[in-house]
């Protein structure tokens, strides 16, 4: 498209997709759905003890506001008004928890990360309240086994461990949300009067949502000992929150406007975007780690074999709520950033390929990436990464092949 025919473009779409390894902005036309712009930086995680993961919400924040601008200034210099940008939508990583003082804006103790497993031990007093120890004993309400993936038990754990936090809540100043939650609350404006705000596919992953009535439930904040006041209003996926200002330096955000704005958590967002609208449609996607969602429609089907019943959608207020089967991968491409960072055997995470493909096979090395346990099918938290299989003649292009075969391999499984 010329640049001239460019400024003749009609209502554009923004898209903030938060991610665990990585934050991005992108911009479409509304009308063609032709990418026009992005941005995207990476993140950092935190690993302050063993089996700990964190990130600084504050960090988040200011990745999204970075990548909103860059975009903006980008299409800019493509001489396309950036005041046409006229709904935006976010995409998040699910489980992420964050608790935040609603007076000051400030947060209140690090993000804990969905694959986290300092819980373990939450878990297991929780277990000791439950008939027989079931870990699926709330399935049918929930959707989801008693795991440390899930934000309730993050929850519990920032209740009982962090004094602020206790005060914050005793006070009647915490909120809590997911990573959607968060950025919402401070793009609709935050401390002076945010919208606490997640939609249903996000609280359908907290274990304190009943996935049936849509609601909050009462029983399940009881087990778990959490104030239903600090959890934020649930809404569908796609409806105007309210009047948003993102980025107070960006023109089209100087002042609120009326901008629908519409939050999927991530992995409901890939099975919208491969357009997988019908019943038994499905799509696998690789991130951080990898997921693999099919679409019930309509129906919550509950697996015998370790899959979560999930909310994939419900795109409306008076739209009916769809459902999904989902097969969750803890680690994926997360295995490549630990190859790079941890081990140094790359330098970027492109050259893992190359070196996979100067060998082409593993020569019976096998990686098990088993770095928060094992998620679907096993749910097993106790389980640790491997590597196996070594020999004298094994380098690190066979640990690299080997390590992207075990995406495979846990694909396969789920």
């Amino acid at each position: 498209m010329a640049a001239s025919n460019r400024m003749m473009l009609g209502p554009l779409v923004g898209s903030i997709d938060q991610g665990t390894s990585s934050t991005r902005f992108l911009v479409f036309n509304a009308k063609t759905s032709e990418l026009l712009s992005h941005h995207q930086v990476e993140i950092m995680q935190k690993f302050p003890k063993e089996g700990w993961v964190e990130q600084d919400p504050k960090e988040i924040l200011s990745s999204v506001h970075e990548c909103v601008e860059k975009t903006c200034e980008k299409l800019q210099q493509l001489n396309i008004d950036i005041t046409n940008i006229k709904a935006i939508g976010v995409s998040n990583q699910r489980e992420t928890t964050v608790v935040w003082d609603k007076t000051t804006g400030e947060p209140l103790y690090n993000a804990i990360v969905w694959l986290d497993l300092r819980t373990q031990a939450t878990v297991d007093h929780l277990l000791k309240k439950i008939p027989g120890k079931n870990k699926s004993f709330f399935k049918f309400r929930t959707g989801l086994p008693l795991s440390t993936y899930f934000s309730a038990v993050k929850l519990r754990w920032l209740l009982d461990n962090v004094e602020e936090i206790k005060q914050a809540v005793g006070d009647g100043r915490a909120m809590f949300g997911t990573i959607d939650s968060w950025l919402i609350w401070v793009c609709i404006c935050g401390k002076n009067g945010g919208v606490h705000c997640t939609d249903v596919t996000n609280a359908s992953r907290t274990m304190l949502f009943n996935i049936h009535s849509l609601e909050w439930d009462p029983e399940l904040c009881q087990f778990f000992d959490i104030p239903m006041e600090i959890l934020p209003k649930v809404r569908s996926s796609s409806e105007i929150y309210g009047l948003m200002k993102i980025c107070p330096s960006l023109t089209f955000a100087k002042k609120p406007t009326n901008l629908s704005f519409q939050c999927l958590g991530d992995q409901s967002a890939a099975l919208v975007g491969q357009m997988c609208f019908q019943d038994g449609q499905a799509k696998n996607t690789y991130g951080t780690g990898c997921f693999l969602l099919c679409n019930t429609g309509q129906k919550s089907v509950f697996s015998e074999h370790g899959l979560l019943t999930t909310i994939a959608y419900k795109l409306g207020r008076d739209k009916p709520v769809c459902y999904a089967l989902e097969g969750s991968v803890a680690i994926a491409g997360a295995v490549v950033r630990w190859l790079r960072d941890n081990l140094g055997i790359l330098k970027t995470s492109q050259e893992v390929e190359k070196l996979a493909a100067e060998v082409g096979t593993s020569y019976g090395c096998y990686f098990v990436p088993a770095f928060s346990g094992l998620y679907a099918p096993y749910w097993e938290p106790s389980a640790r990464g491997i590597i196996c299989g070594l020999t004298q003649f094994t380098n690190k292009n066979h640990i690299a092949f080997a390590a992207l075969e075990a995406v495979c391999f846990q694909t396969r499984e789920v």
